[in-house]
């Protein structure tokens, strides 16, 4: 693809468009499915673009073996990634032997950024802080939703119409004095921590073997080990990355300590939850879900989870959509200009940080 056409911007000619000129305009290339253009960079965020980057041809590359993508590569120091950025690998690494900086437009970095590039010693920063926060406003919807039971009442209310004697089957239906569990105090963990303790409605427990105790308090939380918070759990949200340590952390044993009338929100990726164990469980009438991920995604078409009433599934709507992708790319741009400037990063990964994230 080549650069954006338009008018000159503000900044096209050395400056930020507040007046400041970086120390340089480093030569920079994106990285990513060209389809996601348009949603993550509208007019202001080219003119960040344009005047903090030097951009050559192609401005947005996605096959990096084509000769053009070579070509620029050979003479790219930054790369502004996203969804669809192929592995970067020694091979993409030697292609491009002035890379200093690789800054992601979105969440994980698990995709692309491969050892290779740690080995090399560039740069590497996340705009996962800005996808955490519709994440976390999604959770704290589904929690809040999930104290009075709303969408399976709602599901209720199309079959039994005038008879609201189907309230009652639902049991507890208030937020106050009820107990959420977090499984992970990641990004978005930490957020929903911090929400729902300011509406002063629920006990918040966080399960988290990393995490600093005192950063769990500070947030409003109390930290506990998982097999003590399930029996507890009006709610349980899962907030953990997918590693191989995690995969099927809640499973038959877990579902069946949780409480009934329990509900099991996970916005965090499916394979922290046993899929057959949940569908067994959920079937039994037992417990209650909200999946936003699930494994695999999507279900297949014959999963009794598209059709049980105590089921809510959405196609992994909570992340960054829209509108919301145009903070991912705005993260990444303060980070361009920041190494334009000689300033640190201020949402680095390394290769040990990537280890516990998603």
């Amino acid at each position: 693809m080549s650069a954006p056409e338009g008018p000159v911007l503000p900044g096209e000619h050395g400056t930020d468009g507040g007046g400041r000129r970086p120390r340089s305009r480093p030569e920079t290339t994106l990285v990513l499915d060209p389809s996601w253009f348009d949603t993550l960079f509208g007019a202001e965020e080219l003119a960040r673009l344009r005047a903090a980057a030097s951009l050559g041809d192609p401005v947005v590359a996605h096959d990096l073996s084509s000769p053009a993508a070579l070509r620029r590569l050979a003479e790219t120091e930054v790369l502004i990634t996203s969804w669809g950025c192929p592995p970067l690998t020694a091979e993409v690494l030697d292609a491009a032997p002035r890379l200093r900086a690789v800054l992601h437009a979105a969440g994980s970095v698990r995709g692309h950024v491969t050892d290779a590039v740690f080995d090399r010693g560039v740069r590497v920063t996340t705009a996962a802080d800005a996808n955490a926060e519709p994440v976390a406003q999604y959770t704290l919807a589904a929690v809040l939703w999930a104290f009075k039971k709303i969408p399976f009442l709602a599901a209720d209310a199309r079959v039994h119409r005038a008879d609201w004697g189907y309230r009652e089957r639902h049991g507890e239906l208030s937020g106050r004095g009820r107990v959420v569990v977090l499984v992970g105090f990641s990004r978005v963990g930490r957020r929903v921590a911090e929400l729902l303790t300011r509406l002063d409605l629920a006990r918040v427990l966080v399960v988290d073997p990393v995490a600093d105790p005192a950063a769990v308090r500070a947030a409003g939380a109390e930290p506990v080990p998982l097999a003590e918070a399930l029996p507890l759990a009006d709610v349980l949200s899962l907030h953990a990355p997918s590693l191989p340590e995690t995969r099927h952390l809640v499973g038959a044993a877990e579902l069946a300590e949780l409480r009934d009338g329990a509900v099991l929100v996970n916005t965090a990726r499916g394979a922290l939850v046993d899929t057959e164990a949940l569908e067994r469980a959920c079937a039994g009438g037992r417990l209650y879900a909200v999946l936003d991920v699930t494994d695999p995604e999507p279900l297949p078409s014959g999963s009794p989870l598209y059709t049980l009433p105590n089921v809510v599934l959405t196609p992994h709507v909570a992340g960054s959509l829209g509108s919301e992708t145009r903070q991912l790319s705005a993260a990444a741009l303060t980070e361009l200009e920041r190494y334009a400037a000689g300033l640190p990063p201020l949402a680095p990964v390394t290769r040990e940080s990537l280890a516990v994230q998603a």
